[in-house]
C-alpha cells in the first residue's frame, strides 16, 4: 500500500503546534472558510460550539479523496479480475455485457445499465469471503497502474484532502467515508490511505451470508449508497446528521443538502475538477463525476466550492 507520510513530514518539519494545518492549500477564501468554520465549532466560547461527540464529517471517495477518471477505479479492478477469470475459463463470458467488459468496451457495458454491471460484479466480486476479497483488492493495488499516469491507484489520492482529514481529526471530528463504491472495496484500503478505519466507511453493498466460519459475498446488490441513498446510509450507519460534508458531484448533492439542512452550524464542500494540467478537468458533461446542480445551487446554499486549479498547491502526494 501507498504510505501516507507527506502530511506528517510537513508537520514534523514545521516543528511547532501552530503549523499551517492545510499546507497544500493556497491562501484563498476556500481555505479561510474551512479554518473559520472549524475554529467556530471547536471554540467553547463560540456561540457555534459543537461538542466533539457531534462533530461528524462525511467524505465521498471517488473524485473527492482519490481520482476517478477515466472510470471508477473499482470498475477497473472488476474488469481486470474478469479478464483473468475468462482466460482460465472462457465459458464465463456468457453474455454480451461480459464479453464487452472483457474487451474493455466501456461504452457497450454502460449501455447495458445496472443489469450489465451486476453481471460483471457477479463474476469479479461474488462467491468469495470478505477477507479474501479485501486481500485481493490490496494485491491488485500493489501491481495495477493507472492507464494515463502510470501511477499506483492508491497514489492518486489528493494530498490537500489528506491534510483536511487530519486537520478535522486533530480538532475532534470523526471522519467518515460515504461512498457510492462498494463498502468492502473501500474498507480494504481506507485506513492505510486516509487514516479512516473500516468501521467508519459507508458504501454500496451486495448480499452476504455466513458460511463455514466466513462471511461470503454473493451476487446482486442490496443497497446503493449514492444520491438520495447517502443520507439513508448516514442515518443507518452513523445515526447522526453530519455537520461537515464533502463531495464532488451531483451524486453527493443529497448528502450536502442533508448535512446543511439541520439545526446549528454546518459546512458543505464541493470539489470542482478544474485542473486539466495536473489532474483532469470535467464537470457538467460526461459519464462520471457530473457536477451541474452543485455548481448551480451550491453557492446560494452557502456551500464552498473548491477550485482545484486555484485552491490547491499540489494534487497528489510526492
Amino acid at each position: 500500500m501507498f504510505f501516507r507520510t507527506v502530511f506528517a513530514g510537513c508537520l514534523a518539519l514545521a516543528g511547532t503546534a501552530f503549523a499551517d494545518p492545510l499546507p497544500s492549500w493556497n491562501d484563498t477564501e476556500t481555505k479561510s472558510a474551512i479554518i473559520a468554520f472549524v475554529d467556530s465549532v471547536t471554540d467553547p466560547a463560540s456561540p457555534d460550539y459543537v461538542t466533539p461527540a457531534d462533530r461528524i464529517a462525511t467524505f465521498d471517495n471517488d473524485g473527492n479523496l482519490w481520482a476517478e477518471q477515466p472510470v471508477y477505479f473499482q470498475l477497473i479492478y472488476a474488469l481486470d479480475r474478469l479478464r483473468e477469470r475468462a482466460e482460465a475459463d472462457p465459458s464465463i463470458l456468457s453474455t454480451d455485457a461480459l464479453k464487452a467488459a472483457a474487451e474493455g468496451d466501456i461504452d457497450t457495458l454502460s449501455a447495458g445499465g445496472v443489469e450489465a454491471l451486476l453481471e460483471v460484479l457477479a463474476v469479479s466480486h461474488a462467491d468469495i469471503s470478505v477477507e479474501d476479497f479485501q486481500a485481493d483488492v490490496l494485491a491488485w493495488l500493489d501491481t495495477a497502474r493507472h492507464p494515463s499516469t502510470d501511477m499506483r491507484y492508491d497514489a492518486m489520492i489528493y494530498q490537500p484532502m489528506l491534510e483536511l482529514l487530519s486537520y478535522l481529526r486533530d480538532e475532534g471530528f470523526q471522519t467518515w467515508i460515504v461512498s457510492g463504491g462498494g463498502v468492502h472495496f473501500v474498507r480494504a484500503f481506507a485506513e492505510e490511505a486516509y487514516g479512516i478505519p473500516p468501521e467508519q466507511v459507508v458504501g454500496s453493498a451486495g448480499p452476504t451470508e455466513y458460511r463455514d466460519g466466513k462471511v461470503m459475498k454473493l451476487a446482486g446488490i442490496d443497497f446503493i449508497d449514492d444520491k438520495e441513498g447517502k443520507p439513508v446510509g448516514i442515518d443507518s450507519r452513523i445515526g447522526k446528521r453530519p455537520i461537515f460534508a464533502s463531495g464532488n458531484s451531483d451524486g453527493d448533492f443529497a448528502m450536502l443538502e442533508y448535512t446543511t439542512g439541520g439545526d446549528g452550524p454546518s459546512f458543505g464542500l464541493l470539489l470542482h475538477h478544474t485542473d486539466g494540467a495536473r489532474e483532469f478537468a470535467y464537470d457538467r458533461e460526461g459519464h462520471i463525476g457530473v457536477l451541474n446542480r452543485g455548481l448551480d445551487e451550491g453557492p446560494d446554499r452557502g456551500w464552498v466550492i473548491i477550485d482545484m486549479a486555484e485552491d490547491w498547491k499540489t494534487i497528489f502526494p510526492n
